[in-house]
């Protein structure tokens, strides 16, 4: 049976976040979307922890149920900020949890070097390695991954902060580290360049900071479970076992893919940033090094390698872009909306439109256009003009530049929720 998991996601009690994310919004649109587990985001905040346990009920299997139905698992994002190897780092790493007695230790734990309660999303300043040997010692069912691995400011991988590989951040400590969470700027074909991450599950996950359908699952994981377990959750990320595939956007569509500087308007791909030696032409400043170029820096394989046992994945961008795209209008303008409340209406949820509904069907609803476009996107076959320092790619349709002014201010009105 094909479950649609997203394991990476926020409350409204981090930073620069929709403050209408509670538990029943969360349910709602993760059913709208076709999610059937997520994350249940924030749980190191005393508020939002209290939350959690006040309107879910959590069974054996260390599953957290909601009123209305929907699935979730603890889990939390936490910031680490520190020096290692004569260089300063900013390591994000996903923590998720077996059941709430394990939740209610971490906290203790960490409450010991820090508080909880200004941030969802709180920063330490421990080491990687540190917060390992921390987490393993309270229980060895603990899933630390760390997280959007290649975001050039904080992340594992990044190029302004990150290390150049598992073994240099987590050291002896590497081994309990399964899985990394590729981020929206890069997908499994560009991970599979490193042969040093042969053995590592690649996870995606939205980060989602509010709860619309082009932010909530934009990237999960697609597992076959029998029944929802955490323990059957976490055997997927360690053993690949019954790991279907993963749902990806395009990277261009991510917000670092290429080189550039936002506020100069200026992006490259890393052979135009080569020549150029980094330097952005408008204000002669360092150009924001992108997750592309910091891939093609540490890859020891060419593009196409696919290694043994890979998980596959698909290129999917979120229907309400693709509508958006296909007719000239913004993302969250009401045509968008009425006409994808209408797919959602007759066809149940996002994914199953998406992914499932036959050409044929899809012609009731859809105009000619916007079905190419629809079906385009099953196949993979949306281009993307590139993101780069903190913004995002966009949908191309028929090779024109669809309204890129109107989907860009729809999006910074939305993007940071």
């Amino acid at each position: 049976m094909r479950n649609y998991v997203d394991l990476h996601i926020h409350s409204r009690f981090a930073q620069a976040t929709s403050k209408d994310l509670g538990i029943e919004t969360l349910s709602k649109w993760a059913k709208i979307k076709g999610l059937n587990v997520l994350g249940t985001g924030d749980f190191t905040h005393p508020k939002w922890f209290e939350e959690i346990t006040r309107l879910t009920t959590e069974d054996e299997n260390g599953i957290l149920q909601s009123k209305s139905g929907m699935k979730f698992i603890w889990q939390t994002e936490i910031s680490f900020i520190y020096t290692q190897g004569g260089k300063g780092r900013r390591v994000h790493l996903v923590i998720l949890a077996p059941n709430k007695e394990v939740v209610m230790q971490i906290n203790e734990t960490m409450l010991k070097r820090g508080r909880l309660d200004y941030d969802g999303r709180p920063i330490f300043g421990i080491s990687c390695i540190e917060i390992v040997d921390m987490m393993m010692n309270i229980s060895k069912d603990i899933e630390i991954i760390p997280a959007h691995a290649w975001t050039p400011w904080f992340s594992i991988f990044g190029s302004s902060s990150g290390f150049n590989s598992l073994k240099e951040c987590f050291q002896e400590k590497e081994k309990y580290i399964h899985s990394i969470e590729t981020g929206m700027s890069s997908d499994p074909a560009m991970n599979w360049r490193l042969s040093q991450l042969d053995n590592i599950t690649l996870t995606s996950n939205s980060d989602l900071h509010s709860y619309w359908p082009w932010r909530m699952g934009r990237e999960c994981n697609v597992m076959d479970l029998k029944e929802i377990t955490y323990d059957g959750i976490i055997d997927c990320i360690r053993t690949r076992t019954n790991f279907i595939e993963t749902l990806e956007t395009d990277p261009g569509y991510g917000k670092y893919h290429y080189d550039g500087h936002r506020d100069c308007k200026t992006s490259f791909s890393p052979d135009e940033s080569k020549k150029i030696n980094n330097i952005c032409p408008v204000c002669k400043k360092k150009l924001t090094i992108g997750v592309l170029n910091r891939v093609e820096e540490l890859a020891d394989r060419p593009e196409g390698f696919v290694p043994k046992n890979a998980v596959p994945f698909r290129n999917i961008l979120p229907l309400s872009d693709v509508l958006a795209a296909a007719n000239g209008w913004p993302v969250a303008s009401k045509k968008t909306w009425v006409l994808y409340n209408e797919l959602i209406r007759t066809f149940g949820n996002e994914f199953s439109t998406m992914l499932d509904i036959d050409e044929n069907t899809l012609a009731k609803i859809l105009d000619e256009k916007t079905l190419k476009a629809v079906m385009l996107n099953r196949q993979g076959k949306i281009k993307v003009k590139p993101g780069y320092d903190g913004a995002y790619g966009i949908p191309v349709i028929d090779e024109i530049d669809l309204v890129e002014k109107k989907i860009n201010g729809a999006q910074r009105g939305l993007d940071e929720f």
